[in-house]
Formats: structure tokens, C-alpha cells, sequence
């Protein structure tokens, strides 16, 4: 989808406490030999901070930035890999009663890992068509400290999970990057793969169960189909999706300046993203995001937060952000830098 007209205004990011891999190994949590093969260096974990409150902190840095009351906000979309908040309670409601924005439509997005980008897409349809909105605001935010999950292995060798919330203000009138380009699109084939063979119903167990997604997905390779041919499958389907993303910008591989995807083993992004496009490493943010950890959907604008205050973009720069969830679900867009702000 091309766009136009659109900008983001300002990001905000939040990152609790810094854990390296090393000490991870020190303290059992983590195989020293796959620290080693997959370059991950490092994960951050906020403990008992509700990811909400998280996510609260990086709106406030994100409306700071941009010089806007809460009242200037006519949209907000939320979304978050786990867990948000008691059953039954609206995550993106207590976002905005802490922000003192009232009388707004919300979303609460369920894209796991896609999230953002998901959000970015409602909010284009929201600003370019009737609804009119001049200013939307994006929030994601998680907390995986829980012995429900296994941040360091739980979610395969690729990962080490990460504490931390993102926002951004997405704008009808000006900001530091314009979108050009968002696509999404849906692998319904793979559906299982993150599902497993529970059934849809009855609910499983009588309270909160373990996530058991590295195990789903040996299950599904097992039965189902190959490991081999279901990753394939993937960097062929999001290959797709990143290339409608360039053709609608008007751009070719070679002009991106930057490549933003989300934090994983550097492998993996090199054999799906980078090679394929025929980029180095370099162009990518791994370097940064190797020491994050896997943030969700927040990945991208934390590393696109750092990009811009480190210096490491200049206006003119094209950017390819990607991300991926379960379903199989991936999205792509492009922005291209229209100046540097005083952040």
C-alpha cells in the first residue's frame, strides 16, 4: 500500500534493567554454545514493572518529544505479546487514563511480535481516511519476568526475550520520518506452528498455563512438515511482503539505508532478510539489537529510536522495518528520514 501524508512525529522508548548473556550462562539460565553460535549478547528484565506502566513511560517520552498535550491525541492503538493485565480488564483504557487522554477511540492489537507495524497500518487507514485523525498514538509494550515463560530459551535458540514498552505519535502534518509504504499479508498454512494441537476449546487446565512455543513448533516440524520447508516457506512469504513495501515506495534494495527487523539471531536475519536483498549485515540494526533482546512489536522503533540519536541516519535515508508474528502473519514498511530532531 503506498501512502502519503503521513509522518511519525516522535518516538518514545522504555528499557528496564540491562542483563548480559554472560551473566545468563553464569547463572544457568542460558547454553553458553548457543550464546556463542546465535551472537545474542544481552536481554533486559523489568521484574515486577506491569509492562502497561511500561508502556505508559514511553507514550509520556514519546508526547514530550513532540510538544503535545495529551488532548492533541484523537487515536490510540495498543498491542502486546503477553500478558497485559487481569482477564476481562482493556489494556489501551488504562494507557490513556494514566495519560489523562480522554473520549478517544482505542485498539487493543493482538499480532504478537507484528504488532506495531499492525497498529501502523489501522492508524494510516485512520489518518488518510474518514475518520480524519490528525495525530494517533502507538503503544507496545511487554513483561515476560513470569516461571510461565523462559525468556532465554523458551521461544527457541533464535531469541532471548525482553522486558520493555515502545510508542510513537503518528501524525497527518509533519515529523522527523515520512511513511511511504506498508504492506501485511497472512500464511494461514502455518497457523499450527505456534498453536500446537490444543483444542480451541475448553480452556486448558484451571489457571494460567506455561507458553510452550519452542515445543508447539518442534510438534508441527514433526508431524505437519519440515523444518527446512517451513522456513523456507517464511523467508519466501515476508521476501514477498518487504518487496511490495519497495515497489509501492518507489525504491529498489540497493537504496535503503538501513534495514530494522526485529531482534533475533543474526543468522537469521542475514538468510531471510539480508541476502536475499542483497545487503550486508551492516545495513542492518543487528549490531544494536543483538544487545536488546526481543521486545515484541517494540523492537523496531527502539532500534529506529537509536538509529536516530546515534547519529546513524540522515534525512534522505530510506528505512525497511519488518516484523513477523504467530498465524503466520509479517508486515513491512518504509519511511525515509526528513530530518534529524533535537532528542
Amino acid at each position: 500500500m503506498k501512502v502519503e501524508g503521513v509522518f511519525i512525529d516522535s518516538v518514545g522508548v522504555h528499557l528496564p534493567e540491562h542483563v548480559s548473556a554472560e551473566q545468563g550462562v553464569a547463572e544457568g539460565l542460558y547454553d553458553e554454545e548457543v550464546r556463542k553460535a546465535s551472537g545474542l549478547t544481552g536481554t533486559h528484565v523489568a521484574q515486577h514493572t506491569p509492562a502497561l506502566d511500561m508502556a505508559v513511560s514511553a507514550a509520556r517520552s514519546a508526547l514530550e518529544r513532540c510538544a503535545l498535550d495529551p488532548d492533541d491525541i484523537e487515536s490510540h492503538i495498543h498491542s502486546g505479546v503477553y500478558h497485559q493485565g487481569p482477564d476481562g480488564s482493556y489494556p489501551p483504557a488504562y494507557i490513556l487514563r494514566e495519560l489523562g487522554i480522554t473520549d478517544v477511540p482505542s485498539l487493543h492489537i493482538r499480532q504478537g511480535c507484528n504488532g506495531m507495524l499492525a497498529a501502523l497500518e489501522i492508524a494510516v487507514g485512520q489518518i488518510t481516511g474518514a475518520a480524519e485523525v490528525e495525530r494517533a498514538l502507538l503503544t507496545c509494550a511487554q513483561n515476560f519476568s513470569t516461571p510461565l515463560i523462559d525468556r532465554w530459551r523458551g521461544f527457541g535458540d533464535s531469541y532471548i526475550l525482553a522486558d520493555g514498552a515502545a510508542a510513537a505519535v503518528v501524525s497527518a502534518e509533519s515529523g522527523f520520518a515520512q511513511l511511504r509504504a506498508v504492506n501485511s499479508g497472512t500464511l494461514a498454512e502455518l497457523e499450527k506452528w505456534h498453536r500446537g494441537e490444543e483444542p480451541l476449546l475448553p480452556p486448558q487446565g484451571g489457571g494460567p498455563a506455561r507458553v510452550a512455543v519452542a515445543e508447539r513448533a518442534a510438534l508441527f516440524n514433526e508431524k505437519e512438515m519440515p523444518l527446512a520447508e517451513t522456513v523456507e516457506r517464511i523467508a519466501e512469504f515476508d521476501l514477498g511482503i518487504v518487496r511490495r513495501s519497495l515497489v509501492d515506495a518507489g525504491l529498489n534494495a540497493a537504496d535503503l539505508a538501513r534495514v530494522i527487523p526485529i531482534n533475533q539471531d543474526g543468522r537469521m536475519i542475514e538468510y531471510s532478510v539480508l541476502a536475499p536483498l542483497g545487503l550486508p549485515m551492516s545495513r542492518s540494526s543487528w549490531d544494536f539489537g543483538r544487545g536488546i533482546g526481543h521486545v515484541g512489536a517494540a523492537d523496531l522503533l527502539i532500534s529506529l529510536d537509536h538509529l536516530i540519536r546515534a547519529g546513524e541516519l540522515a534525512p534522505g535515508d530510506h528505512v525497511l522495518l519488518l516484523s513477523q508474528g504467530p498465524g503466520w502473519i509479517s508486515s513491512s514498511a518504509v519511511v525515509t528520514i526528513t530530518g534529524i530532531p533535537a532528542w
